[in-house]
């Protein structure tokens, strides 16, 4: 049987294809090139929720990169949502579709990303192709909202390691590997558990403290 990377391109390609229809690289106008998410989503074909979560969420994943991951995550919560609903194409409500990011921006974060890709590519293969469609794709982009959801707050620790998971999920979408899908859901979900338990502890540490002070 052959597998889904021998008749479709890698996802490396795919995403720098996509990329390039906006900015080619030999234009000179590239780097200062912006496009609107809702010109971004209306773009993608029928890999449109695995390729569009994948592109929001690849900014997330880099490590003390500032203002792109604030633009993208509402919409990536958006496409979430409407995988799980069950959507045949993604959709962007004006208030988010207007949002633009750089196109050159993107690019960056591609090409910094492509030996990490590179490495995932080689180890999918078509496995537990239930949670890739149907009611599986629904249950997880169901779960996608939560660590996609994280990358919202506007603290330390909630952005890379989310975005990571959200995106070896996207990953395992495209190259219908529910193996995949699985281990960057619990990448994500355990991330954001540790963050709630931790930041819970920390915050009753810190009250006791306070009134411990106060009544001495």
């Amino acid at each position: 049987m052959s597998s889904t990377s021998d008749t479709a391109p890698s996802v490396t390609v795919l995403l720098g294809d996509f990329l390039e229809r906006f900015a080619p690289d030999e234009a000179a106008s590239a780097r200062e090139k912006s496009i609107t998410l809702a010109e971004l989503i209306d773009a993608l074909d029928e890999r449109a929720f695995g390729l569009g979560i994948l592109i929001l969420a690849l900014p997330c994943a880099v490590p003390f990169l500032y203002g792109i991951p604030q633009i993208v995550a509402l919409p990536m919560l958006a496409l979430a949502a409407q995988l799980a609903m069950g959507r045949e194409h993604p959709w962007l409500p004006d208030t988010l579709g207007r949002r633009k990011v750089a196109v050159g921006g993107l690019k960056t974060v591609v090409r910094r990303a492509h030996s990490t890709l590179g490495i995932l590519e080689k180890l999918t293969a078509p496995r537990l192709t239930a949670l890739t469609d149907g009611v599986g794709a629904r249950i997880v982009g169901a779960l996608m909202l939560i660590p996609a959801g994280s990358i919202l707050l506007p603290f330390p620790l909630t952005n890379t390691t989310p975005g990571i998971g959200v995106g070896i999920a996207a990953v395992g979408l495209l190259e219908r590997d529910g193996l995949l899908v699985l281990l960057g859901l619990a990448i994500g979900l355990v991330w954001v558990f540790l963050l709630v338990f931790f930041g819970a502890e920390a915050i009753s540490a810190a009250k006791d403290f306070l009134l411990t002070r106060l009544s001495s």
